[in-house]
């Protein structure tokens, strides 16, 4: 790609002046106009070294009220970002629906300056990509306006630029030895540079070249590219469409839905609900499983192996007894529950799964999640809280989110805790009765109940689409709370058991 550009174009100052007085009020209101149809923006500047991404940005941003974007200055991970999968800080960064996004470098870095540094494993150089195309798809597909942009020069000018920058000393500290060092090897880093832009050039996320020989003619195909992709996204958005039609999924068979319920997949309708436990029995088997998570729990963090966790279930199955009884002995300051209500004002402007990247748990930690991501496929689905398109497309990005927790060393556990619907009732009852569980129960619970045979739909088709090897479900039969607390001891023990022994093993 880079090898067919022509770097030698250039603009005469009547020329750049002459266009700049146009482009720099259109892109002002065009900035209103996005932030005014809450579409989220970000600009991505990537490029070889002094090919000029800082002197851009600044022309860039001249145009813009400084209210309505941040600029994010993208340098080696530190030591808490390297505790995370490595798009967490990304995903934490993500500007609002009223927002821009400018980066200075960006996620590419891991296949770009960090793969020819050596710090990047070359054989996840595939999955990292896969990664990005993922994270970039999937905010596309939630309206992000997403505009790449690089910067390109030759190597002769590169090493111009980099001298006269040393020989000034308020400047010389921008030039730095592994700079020199990818200028020597130039070819090197430009075919690695060629490559990540053959695997992430997407119609949904498209790069465009900069021929950034002559600033002047850098400066006004920035300001085009960028009016012209918020004029495409006011457009799209004025028609209700999505970015392209690379974004959307195309149903499964898994995802057809029948009318006929003996047709339908279930995982729900063969779980035993008679198995249970004795009191006695329940006692002894806490304590050993108790004691056991304690002393697992400190291997874990020594070890540095994160441990997510969500929770699941029918109003009423168990969670919070589950979750109680699991955390009780573990060191308070290694874990967290995470209790997932409906979003607030700042959750709801950005994209759905933002919330739950901003909890993921460092290495050696542990985070509990007290219902999840998979409201947007249950509650968000039946009551009409999003789009058919977006609870379908959910599926996918959800699996690929979770995928990357297990690639970055995580134990990923989800649990569904299944009662009937006599149970259910009972303990709605029981809870109404109890002036110290009556603050459990609420009118919105009774009225899900009503929709329990659409919510058992959603939940089947939930179970058979996000249940990976990597990532898999376990139903737990809820309707004696010592057995189902019981069950959830037990497989985190035997998953946390697993993992420690691969690792001593490896």
């Amino acid at each position: 790609m880079l090898e067919q550009l022509d770097l030698t174009k250039s603009m005469s100052k009547e020329d750049y002046k002459k266009r700049m007085e146009v482009l720099e009020p259109e892109l002002s209101r065009l900035q209103r106009e996005c932030k005014a149809a809450k579409i989220p923006v970000i600009i991505v500047f990537e490029g070889f070294g002094a090919a000029g991404k800082g002197y851009q940005i600044s022309r860039l941003i001249h145009a813009l009220d400084p209210r309505g974007f941040y600029v994010h200055s993208i340098g080696p991970e530190s030591t808490e970002e390297m505790m995370h999968p490595f798009l967490w800080r990304f995903w934490t960064k993500l500007p609002s629906t009223t927002q821009m996004a400018i980066f200075d470098r960006s996620w590419y870095r891991k296949v770009l300056v960090d793969r020819f540094d050596g710090i990047t494993d070359e054989h996840r150089l595939i999955t990292y990509y896969n990664e990005i195309n993922s994270f970039e798809r999937q905010l596309a597909a939630d309206g992000n306006v997403i505009i790449k942009l690089f910067l390109c020069i030759d190597k002769k000018e590169q090493k111009k630029r980099f001298k006269r920058l040393a020989d000034v000393q308020s400047s010389s500290w921008r030039v730095s030895e592994d700079d020199l060092r990818r200028n020597k090897e130039f070819d090197k880093y430009k075919t690695m540079n060629d490559e990540m832009l053959e695997y992430t050039d997407k119609a949904y996320a498209p790069w465009t070249i900069i021929e950034s020989m002559d600033r002047s003619f850098a400066t006004v195909k920035i300001y085009t590219a960028v009016i012209e992709a918020l004029k495409a996204a006011l457009r799209r958005k004025a028609e209700g469409s999505a970015a392209d039609s690379d974004i959307t999924t195309v149903p499964t068979p898994a995802s057809v839905e029948y009318d006929d319920d003996v047709l339908r997949t279930s995982s729900l309708q063969k779980a035993d609900l008679s198995l249970a436990l004795e009191r006695e029995e329940y006692r002894a088997e806490l304590k050993r499983l108790q004691n056991r998570i304690a002393d697992l729990h400190g291997e874990i963090y020594k070890r540095r192996i994160p441990v997510i966790l969500g929770f699941e279930g029918w109003d009423a199955g168990g969670k919070g007894g589950a979750i109680k009884r699991l955390t009780e002995k573990m060191d308070p300051r290694g874990y967290r529950v995470h209790p997932t209500a409906s979003p607030n004002d700042i959750e709801k402007v950005h994209h759905y799964l933002w919330r739950f990247w901003n909890n993921v748990p460092k290495d050696g930690h542990i985070a509990i999640f007290d219902r999840t991501w998979y409201g947007r496929v249950m509650v968000e689905r039946i009551e009409g809280f999003c789009t058919r398109e977006e609870w379908q497309r959910a599926y996918q990005e959800i699996n690929e989110m979770e995928k990357q927790f297990v690639d970055h060393g995580a134990i990923v556990l989800k649990f569904w805790l299944q009662i009937d619907k006599d149970e259910q009732e009972r303990r709605f009852n029981e809870r109404m009765e109890n002036p110290e569980k009556q603050w459990k129960i609420t009118d919105e619970d009774w009225r899900n109940r009503e929709k329990w045979d659409e919510y058992e739909k959603a939940v089947d088709e939930m179970l058979v689409r996000t249940s990976t090897m990597a990532a898999p479900w376990i139903i737990v039969e809820g309707n004696n709370k010592y057995y189902a607390r019981i069950k959830v001891l037990q497989t985190v023990v035997d998953a946390m058991e697993k993992r420690l022994e691969q690792y001593t093993k490896g």
